[in-house]
C-alpha cells in the first residue's frame, strides 16, 4: 500500500519560512492520515479522503482558499478516477461548493459522470451539497489589487490499496484571473488518470498539461511496458519542446512511485507505512 499526493508548486503562495513550513507539516498530517484510512479502505475512497483534507486547507489551491476569476467569482475543478473500473467523473467551473472532489466522486453513480458550470453546482444543490463560500483574505486581495499570483496550485493524490487497485483523484482553484468558461487540466485525461498498471495526477499550466496529454501519455507508456522513470523521462521530454510547466505525481502496480516537474517547486509527500518522504 502507498499513498503519494501533491500540492501544487510552492511559488503560488509566499515563500517565507513559515509559509514553508506549514505546507511541510501540512503534507506529512494528510498523507499519513490517508495512509491509515487506506488500512481499511479502498483505493477509490482514500483517494477521495486525502484530496477533501487538502481542499479543507488554505494553504492549497483547492476548495478553501481557491483562485479568483477575472469577474471576481471562484470556480473549481475536481476529478477522479478509478483504475480498476477505468472510471473517471469529475466536475468543471463548479461554484460555491465546500469539496468539489466529493461532488466528482458522487458523479460515479451516475451515466453523466463530467458535469460543468451551472449544470455542476445545480447537480450539487440537488443532491444535498450546501452553499459555502470558499473565498479567503487573502485570494480577495489579490483580485483587488491584481496582484496575479503565479497560479500554478493543484492538489492530488494517488493511491495503491491493499487489493493491488488504483486510484488518483485531483482538484484545482484555478489559476485566478482566468477568462470566465477557462477550462483547467484537473478534470480531464492529462490532468488525472489511471488504469490498472498506473495512475497520475498532475499540477502546473493546464494548458500546457493539455497540450501535451501528459498524464494519459504516462500511462500509456507504463501500460506499454516502459518503467515509470522511462515514462516520465520521454512525456516531459516532449513536454520541453513546448517549454511546458507541470509536475506530476504516480505510483504504478507494483508499488513504485515517481514524480518530476519541468521547473521545480513542486510540494508532494509520500507514506508506504515505514518511510516517508516530503519536498518542499
Amino acid at each position: 500500500m502507498k499513498v503519494i499526493l501533491h500540492g501544487g508548486f510552492f511559488s503560488e503562495s509566499s515563500t517565507n519560512l513559515e509559509t514553508k513550513i506549514a505546507k511541510q507539516e501540512a503534507l506529512l498530517r494528510i498523507v499519513k492520515s490517508a495512509y491509515q484510512y487506506l488500512k481499511s479502505h479502498t483505493a477509490m475512497e482514500t483517494v477521495v479522503y486525502a484530496v477533501t483534507q487538502l481542499e479543507d486547507d488554505e494553504l492549497f489551491n483547492a476548495g478553501i482558499g481557491s483562485q479568483i476569476q477575472s469577474d471576481g467569482k471562484i470556480r473549481m475543478s475536481a476529478s477522479l478516477m478509478d483504475g480498476d473500473l477505468m472510471k473517471m467523473s469529475g466536475v468543471i467551473n463548479i461554484e460555491k461548493v465546500k469539496n468539489p472532489i466529493q461532488v466528482a466522486q458522487l458523479l460515479q453513480h451516475f451515466e453523466d459522470k463530467v458535469l460543468g458550470g451551472s449544470g455542476a453546482t445545480t447537480f450539487a444543490r440537488q443532491n444535498g451539497f450546501e452553499e459555502f463560500s470558499t473565498e479567503i483574505p487573502q485570494r480577495r486581495a489579490e483580485y483587488e489589487q491584481k496582484v496575479k499570483a503565479t497560479g500554478l496550485g493543484t492538489v492530488g493524490c494517488v493511491v495503491l490499496d491493499a487489493a493491488g487497485k488504483l486510484a488518483v483523484a485531483t482538484s484545482t482553484g484555478g489559476k485566478g484571473f482566468e477568462m470566465p468558461g477557462r477550462i483547467s487540466d484537473s478534470a480531464t485525461v492529462a490532468g488525472n488518470y489511471a488504469n490498472e498498471f498506473c495512475a497520475v495526477s498532475l499540477t502546473g499550466v493546464g494548458e500546457d498539461i493539455v497540450s501535451g496529454a501528459v498524464a494519459s501519455k504516462i500511462v500509456t507508456r507504463v501500460t506499454d511496458g516502459f518503467s515509470l522513470e522511462q515514462a516520465f523521462e520521454k512525456t516531459f521530454e516532449e513536454l520541453r519542446k513546448i517549454d511546458g510547466f507541470a509536475g506530476a505525481i504516480a505510483i504504478d502496480k507494483n508499488g513504485n512511485s515517481y514524480h518530476l516537474d519541468s521547473y521545480p517547486s513542486m510540494v508532494f509527500a509520500s507514506f508506504d507505512g515505514v518511510t516517508e518522504e516530503v519536498f518542499i
